[in-house]
């Protein structure tokens, strides 16, 4: 079943249940797949695509319960995690701790990173393998780490 199948159902259920935020966030994530697939001039989104559309949301929402947090906006900050928990059951399982520090390293054998100025090759190797299944600033920190 693809995102926007699955979508279409949590939708109906969370208008059956009466859940308005759920619902609030299925039609915005489906707005956002609408949106980027119009963007790129297409019907529909491949699962790459989708996975992106994602992300960029997941992020999106993890930058505003940030700035709630600071701003002592207990309302918000509690919306906010909810649409979080909400998000991630969309995402692919989230690698471990492991996977994601084995992954950094060979990707820095392949490219033969030494320095922090190798930073942007390692990346540009490690993301396409992590999409969706881990954080791009933990990534980025790791590749820090080891290139220090």
């Amino acid at each position: 079943m693809s995102l926007v199948e699955s979508l279409n159902q949590d939708m109906k259920t969370a208008m059956r249940n009466k859940e308005k935020q759920k619902l609030s966030m299925i039609r915005m994530v489906k707005a956002s797949i609408q949106n980027e697939a119009i963007k790129l001039g297409k019907d529909e989104l491949t699962k790459d695509e989708e996975l992106t559309v994602l992300a960029r949301e997941l992020k999106q929402l993890k930058d505003s319960l940030q700035e709630f947090t600071q701003a002592d906006r207990a309302d918000l900050v509690e919306k906010t995690e909810q649409n979080i928990d909400f998000l991630q059951v969309y995402l692919p399982e989230q690698l471990s701790s492991a996977e994601l520090e084995q992954l950094v390293v060979d990707a820095i054998n392949e490219t033969g990173a030494t320095t922090k100025k190798d930073i942007g090759k390692v990346m540009s190797v490690l993301m396409p393998k992590t999409k969706g299944k881990a954080d791009g600033a933990v990534v980025n920190q790791l590749v820090q780490k080891h290139l220090s």
